[in-house]
This record gives structure tokens, C-alpha cells and sequence, in this order.
């Protein structure tokens, strides 16, 4: 008995650090949850560059264009309680059975993961509009 419990261990510990293999080189941690907003609509260049994620992977089609949710769920309710340990294993493993794609091939995905997880996580906490952005030091 002893054996399995040390065997489960050692597997949780495994697929638990494997979660973390798209996280900053060196880091072994991931970066705290951050983004800038003033006006509703002008956020951080990272956060920014999360929103250009959204859009180019145009994760809207099933999301919806206010993340409100549609064939998808409403990201507005899941960002509530998701944490960047599921949204990285969810985004870079997909949920197949349920529609949700893999995204481990996109470079864009890799590169910006994290900043993706930014913005939903400002539209969820209500402080980033829905719509367009643009960086708070666009003229």
C-alpha cells in the first residue's frame, strides 16, 4: 500500500511540474497575475499583447466577443476562480472532448500565454472593457 501511495506521489509531483514547462526560462514559477488599465480600454503593453493573442487565435468564435461565453463557456465566470496553473494546462493540452483545442503548437500561445491570461483575467475582475484596446501611452 505504501508502495502505490509513493508511486501516486511521485506522479502527481511529475505532472505537476511538467504543467510548468511554458513558464519563463530558469524561473520555475510563474509570474504573478498583472495588468495596467486606465479608461477601461488602454492597458500595459503585456496585457496588449495578450489581447492581440485573443484576437489573432480568434478564440471570440467560440468564447464570444465579450468572453461571455457561447459554444464555449463564459470566461467572465471561469476567470473568477481559475487559476494560471489550469488556464496553462487547458491552453496547452486542450479540452478535446469538449471542443477546446490544443493550443501547444502556437507560437503566439507560448509567447504570450501568460499575457492572454492577463487580459481575461482583467475582463473578468470588470476592469478592462470589452471592445478595443490600446497601450496607455498610445497617442
Amino acid at each position: 500500500m505504501k508502495g502505490r501511495s509513493l508511486l501516486l506521489l511521485a506522479m502527481t509531483l511529475v505532472a505537476s511540474s511538467a504543467s510548468f514547462a511554458q513558464t519563463p526560462a530558469g524561473t520555475g514559477q510563474m509570474k504573478p497575475v498583472a495588468y495596467k488599465v486606465v479608461d477601461g480600454n488602454k492597458v500595459d503593453n503585456d496585457t496588449l499583447q495578450g489581447w492581440k493573442t485573443w484576437r489573432a487565435l480568434a478564440c471570440e468564435r467560440c468564447h464570444g466577443a465579450k468572453q461571455e461565453g457561447m459554444v464555449g463557456p463564459s470566461l467572465i465566470d471561469a476567470f473568477k476562480t481559475l487559476d494560471k496553473n489550469e488556464f496553462h494546462r487547458t491552453v496547452f493540452g486542450g479540452r478535446v472532448d469538449k471542443g477546446m483545442p490544443d493550443f501547444s503548437s502556437s507560437q503566439m500561445m507560448q509567447k504570450n500565454w501568460e499575457n492572454l491570461f492577463a487580459y481575461l483575467k482583467g475582463r473578468s475582475d470588470g476592469k478592462i472593457n470589452p471592445g478595443d484596446l490600446q497601450a496607455i501611452d498610445a497617442k
